[in-house]
């Protein structure tokens, strides 16, 4: 076989494994496990014919590394839905945060105070009521500093006596101050709340059922959005790194995955030069997404930034002091499994290896015969 013959099958075989690695890590495929060798194909008889162009074999930490544009947020906006009927006397301004016994907003000039829990009011709260809604009020009412009552599911005198002071405090007048917790004046979230945007205008006349404002938590995180293929990047609670629009990076972890699948329209048409033809066929298709949501980790990181674009970087493999060579170093073997062009002076020899990572046109390579500084061939 002629020099020149085998300089085209190398770099053939070069040509088709480089094209193979970037369709494998495109599809999110970023390590394969080479084929093992009896020891008689390790190493093939040296030859003369020297590749184009040569490379040294490194030790480094090799990274499966991708940046996402993401967008900083309070995350998910959540409606509130008045439950009182009358006219929208005050309303709260966008941005604000809003806390436990803290005014939402107000109808005939009575307040609407937050407090925490998970389940929703439904009922006026007095003497004799008892449940669960019950017990729940009344953690709200003793962590506020409200004395005099245990804290169950029994609502008693004790319980209203402690209300009228509560009632005094929020500004209601002496006629209003009952005891008893008329439904809707008070409305339960799980934590503090950041007011998103506000849908009532002042002077509206409030029915129960209607819209007043939406609000997310008070903590910026950022979220991405990624395509099901680089599903390898969505590990919770993996660390990645956030560069802002000011140019700085800040370090983030992943606090939660979760799949998201959206519509999408689309339109397809067809005519011809004559005039006829078929109008658009209108369809609409889901795309499936996986959402991940991100924290800082520290809250004064991303202050002064609201809802910017970011750039996401994700790591999503990682090893350490590895060898490492080209992608376009590897050559397929006839026998299965990969090898490198090992040049030494003025010959060459093929060596069997096995694959570990791919990454950034790297790969990892181990086995006999390989070491740091050895040079191999690659395509010129």
């Amino acid at each position: 076989m002629s020099g020149a013959t085998k300089k085209r099958r190398r770099a053939a075989g070069r040509a088709a494994l480089v094209g193979a690695a970037v369709l494998a890590v495109g599809a999110g495929v970023v390590a394969a496990t080479g084929i093992g060798f009896s020891s008689g194909d390790k190493a093939k008889a040296p030859h003369s014919t020297l590749p184009p162009a040569t490379v040294k074999v490194t030790e480094r930490t090799l990274l499966d590394t991708q940046t996402e544009s993401g967008k900083l947020s309070y995350g998910d906006s959540t409606t509130l839905v008045g439950k009182l009927s009358g006219t929208v006397t005050s309303l709260p301004t966008p941005g604000s945060t809003i806390r436990k016994g803290q005014e939402l907003y107000r109808v005939d000039n009575t307040p609407v105070v937050l407090m925490y829990g998970k389940l929703p009011t439904y009922r006026a709260l007095t003497v004799g009521t008892e449940g669960a809604d019950v017990k729940q009020f009344e953690r709200n009412l003793w962590d506020l500093g409200y004395r005099g009552f245990t804290v169950d599911n029994e609502y008693t005198e004790a319980t209203a006596t402690a209300v009228k002071k509560w009632q005094k405090a929020i500004g209601l007048p002496e006629s209003a101050r009952t005891g008893t917790v008329d439904l809707g004046h008070v409305a339960y979230v799980l934590d503090a709340v950041r007011v998103d945007t506000v849908t009532a205008s002042l002077g509206d006349a409030a029915k129960p059922g209607d819209a007043v404002l939406t609000h997310t938590g008070t903590v910026r995180g950022a979220t991405v959005e990624l395509a099901v293929s680089d599903v390898r990047l969505a590990v919770k609670g993996a660390a990645v790194t956030v560069k802002l629009p000011d140019g700085k990076t800040v370090k983030g972890k992943i606090t939660d995955t979760r799949s998201k699948v959206s519509d999408s329209d689309s339109g397809n048409g067809s005519g011809s030069g004559s005039g006829n033809g078929s109008g658009g066929d209108d369809s609409s298709s889901s795309e499936t997404k996986i959402l991940v949501t991100i924290a800082f980790a520290g809250k004064k990181a991303v202050s002064g930034f609201d809802q910017a674009t970011v750039d996401i970087g994700f790591t999503a493999s990682k090893r350490e002091n590895v060898l490492t060579v080209p992608v376009s170093a590897l050559l397929t073997l006839a026998e299965g499994g990969y090898g490198v062009e090992v040049v030494d002076g003025r010959t060459t020899r093929t060596v069997a290896v096995k694959t570990g990572l791919f990454a950034n046109g790297r790969v990892e390579i181990s086995g006999d015969g390989v070491s740091e500084g050895m040079k191999v061939g690659v395509p010129a």
